[in-house]
């Protein structure tokens, strides 16, 4: 059996034993009691219609915590009408995924622009390097 490495909580920043988490014990105890106060609200019928900030603000769970609970599946949307979380980009609620579809579709469009200029930008430079070569030719025909 191997032996966990040192290493630093990603959350406190303590020196603990490194085996499976990323976190120090105490922080693995202090993450589960959040779960379980997110749990249990969320488990009252008349909290179910609640939004991340709602559930925050009544747990004093962080919303960043509460969207690594959902995003690992732990906290389910599908009971939560208007449960999301924010999207990378420009903090709209989201259900799934990292970043919402008004982003997405943004960042596809840059990418295909950006390719584009590329390409431009690859036949601009063929283009001057057979013209080079033409003039190479000709001056040695002369």
């Amino acid at each position: 059996m191997s032996m966990g490495k040192l290493a630093n909580c990603s959350r406190c920043d303590a020196v603990f034993v490194q085996a499976v988490r990323d976190i120090c014990p105490k922080c693995y105890k202090e993450v589960e009691q959040e779960y379980e106060a997110c749990a249990q609200f969320l488990r009252k019928r008349e909290n179910r219609g609640s939004n991340i900030h709602q559930v925050s603000e009544a747990t004093g769970v962080s919303v960043k915590q509460i969207t690594k609970f959902i995003k690992e599946g732990r906290i389910s949307v599908a009971g939560n009408p208007n449960l999301g979380y924010p999207c990378e980009r420009c903090g709209f609620l989201i259900r799934t995924g990292n970043i919402c579809e008004s982003c997405l579709k943004g960042l596809k469009h840059e990418i295909t622009q950006e390719i584009e200029v590329e390409q431009r930008l690859e036949e601009l430079q063929r283009a001057q390097l057979a013209q080079a070569a033409y003039r190479r030719k000709q001056n040695s025909d002369e």
